[in-house]
């Protein structure tokens, strides 16, 4: 089957995310720059959130812009990519209001782990779909990046009930690392 209805949905959930997120920015109670205080921390949480959103819509339209047709599975494995993502709204209004405790920093990380497995899960599905000479597989190689990630989460969840500081700055710095997007795909499919 064709791949502009997983491209469509896909686009749709991922614009619902990024929406829900913002709605849950409050308005500051006053008039002037101190009322804007209490809000740095649920809004630095979204600016966060809506990176990683961000990143995965574009590696996304990237990753389905190097194949050619979709299979049930692969339904089922971009299914599980966007159940993790949605979670972000609540997560990201949970570790804002909560300035960074313990386990709201630690779902966080727990819910970037997910995303980055669900992606892989996805990926593969479509190696396999697509065959070990396609496209899509000389496009994601070996995919460093996407494992040194998924231990960077994995140690900001351990540092949030340490220093949960350092696991912003684990979580800000992967993101960072994720901002430009990965052009062998781009490269790949010019070919």
């Amino acid at each position: 089957m064709g791949k502009g209805r997983v491209e469509a949905f896909s686009d749709g959930v991922i614009a619902i995310i990024i929406t829900i997120m913002v709605l849950e920015l409050k308005v500051p109670e006053g008039f002037d720059l101190e009322s804007l205080r209490p809000v740095i921390p649920v809004f630095l949480a979204y600016v966060l959130s809506f990176l990683y959103v961000g990143i995965y819509w574009n590696n996304h339209h990237h990753m389905f812009h190097a194949v050619q047709k979709v299979t049930g599975g692969v339904l089922w494995a971009n299914l599980h990519l966007l159940f993790w993502l949605s979670l972000m709204p609540a997560i990201t209004h949970w570790i804002g209001e909560s300035h960074l405790a313990a386990w709201p920093t630690a779902l966080y990380g727990i819910d970037l782990v997910m995303c980055a497995v669900a992606y892989f899960i996805l990926a593969h599905v479509l190696i396999r779909h697509h065959g070990p000479d396609s496209t899509i597989a000389r496009a994601l190689g070996r995919d460093y990046k996407g494992k040194i990630s998924v231990v960077i989460y994995l140690a900001g969840v351990v540092f949030a009930f340490i220093a949960p500081w350092v696991s912003a700055a684990l979580y800000t710095f992967c993101a960072f690392m994720w901002l430009v997007p990965d052009s062998r795909i781009e490269q790949l499919v010019k070919e």
